[in-house]
């Protein structure tokens, strides 16, 4: 028998030709229902580059997704964890501002009832002692013909206080009163002091309910020490009015 011998080199079949000679087998072989005994054996017998590279590529892939995935979630997380402790804060923040507006208005408050309290405060020009001469007593010993205040019991060095708020707009001698201090009270109205032997404070000054503004004595037209008080609409002799209701009715009992 006579042999034709090939032209050219014997070569191994390329990759790509194996690889379609396979593919064709395969097809062949799923034609005559060979496959399921054949396929895997024959395919795992030489793996296939493009096969066996693509799965690697494929579970990276999923492993990155799910990185990116969990990261994302995390930075959603810390979102949220950094909203949550801004808005702790923030709420924290206004109840901080609230509690320090009620301090606040609670301070207010308390200031303008002690101002108010202050304000109101009266007291007797001289402690523990009782009218020994009554408002408008008749007598010829006052020029007017009438008592125009009333007379404290007091020996010669009492303290005499101021009964309320006021500023002082008048000190001296004050001719029958003797040495004398007139106090314009905060509501307007006067308060006359007379017949001191020491006057301890001067024109302009504020003075407070119950502070030492001069001490009692006997100067001016008197028969003995005492303190002559007067309630007074203005600062002038004549305005007088009633001493004990003025004191009553700023709560002072005489």
């Amino acid at each position: 028998m006579a042999f034709t011998r090939a032209t050219g080199k014997h070569r191994r079949p390329s990759r790509v030709h194996r690889t379609t000679a396979r593919a064709a087998g395969v097809a062949a072989l799923a034609t005559t229902g060979v496959v399921g005994t054949l396929a895997a054996p024959a395919l795992a017998a030489e793996p296939e580059v493009e096969q066996s590279g693509l799965t690697p590529v494929v579970t990276i892939g999923d492993s990155i997704a799910d990185e990116i995935d969990a990261q994302a979630l995390a930075q959603k997380q810390a979102a949220a964890d950094a909203a949550a402790r801004e808005a702790a804060r923030e709420a924290a923040r206004e109840r901080a501002a609230e509690a320090a507006k009620e301090a606040r208005e609670a301070k207010e408050r308390a200031a303008r009832e002690a101002e108010r309290k202050r304000l109101n405060t009266f007291v007797a020009p001289i402690t523990a002692s009782y009218v020994s001469t009554a408002y408008q007593a008749g007598s010829s010993l006052w020029s007017s013909g009438s008592h125009t205040g009333i007379d404290f019991h007091a020996s010669s060095g009492t303290t005499v206080h101021a009964v309320g708020v006021g500023t002082v707009v008048e000190t001296g001698w004050g001719g029958a009163y003797g040495n004398q201090v007139v106090i314009k009270m905060h509501d307007g109205t006067y308060t006359q002091y007379g017949h001191l032997s020491y006057i301890g404070v001067s024109v302009g000054q504020s003075v407070e309910p119950g502070q030492q503004i001069g001490l009692s004595g006997a100067t001016g037209n008197v028969t003995g020490p005492h303190l002559h008080f007067e309630a007074r609409t203005s600062p002038e002799y004549g305005s007088d009015m009633d001493p004990v209701a003025y004191l009553r009715s700023h709560g002072v009992n005489v």
